[in-house]
């Protein structure tokens, strides 16, 4: 009998959705996978691979670590089968940007290592409230902030917070560090009873984590109490 020779089928080929370039125009970025976002950059594959799969190679070289692939020169890239100096180019030009925009994120916002700075950091959204809002501040290693988000609205004196989700957060973030603020709209900067319980229950969850709580910071309109500050953390 025969033998049947399966072809490998090329991008081309594929259903619409599972094509790196018109799954990105459907899903959004977030969907592509590393080897389907660099796929796009490179174009084409080879005559017995397609993008993906040169894309997935180069990948498993590096040990799935972009960091790595950033440190390749064109010259590296070039001796990748597969991999010529335009596609070498085009990878390292996308790092570049990559690289450029990390280091300008950087720049723009501050190291949250003081509570003044944290204060003023969350100025803009915290100050004249007259509701209870909390707040966590998810940093990378060197304390910059990855991002800030509001966990809990609240009333005049008071505000419910899942931990579940503020840990969530942070694990989906891969954030080491974080900080807690939340306001009192009555002026008063001392900490509740409940406010204390709840910073413990925090510090305790993120020592199973491995995730540091820097600060925990009561704001007010004219000032702050810092946990750190005050021994409490």
């Amino acid at each position: 009998m025969p033998m049947i020779e399966s072809k490998k089928l090329s991008i081309t080929q594929w259903a619409e959705d599972d094509r790196p370039r018109e799954k990105l125009v459907l899903k959004g970025r977030s969907a592509l996978s590393d080897a389907e976002l660099i796929a796009i950059l490179i174009g084409s594959g080879t005559r017995s691979e397609s993008a993906v799969d040169v894309a997935k190679r180069i990948l498993a070289m590096v040990q799935h670590d972009l960091n790595k692939l950033a440190n390749l020169t064109i010259k590296d890239l070039c001796k990748i089968k597969g991999i010529g100096e335009a596609k070498a180019i085009s990878i390292v030009a996308a790092l570049e940007v990559g690289r450029r925009r990390n280091f300008s994120e950087e720049a723009d916002s501050p190291r949250l290592n003081a509570a003044r700075l944290v204060y003023d950091y969350m100025k803009s959204d915290l100050l004249d409230l007259n509701v209870e809002q909390f707040w966590a501040i998810l940093l990378k290693q060197n304390l910059h902030p990855i991002k800030k988000i509001k966990l809990a609205d609240g009333g005049i004196t008071g505000v419910m917070v899942d931990i579940r989700i503020l840990f969530k957060e942070a694990l989906e973030a891969m954030a080491p560090h974080l900080i807690l603020v939340h306001n009192h709209p009555s002026g008063n900067k001392n900490p509740s009873d409940e406010d204390l319980r709840l910073t413990n229950r925090v510090v305790e969850g993120g020592k199973l984590l491995n995730i540091g709580i820097v600060e925990h910071l009561i704001f007010t309109n004219s000032g702050y109490y810092s946990f750190r500050e005050e021994g409490k953390l």
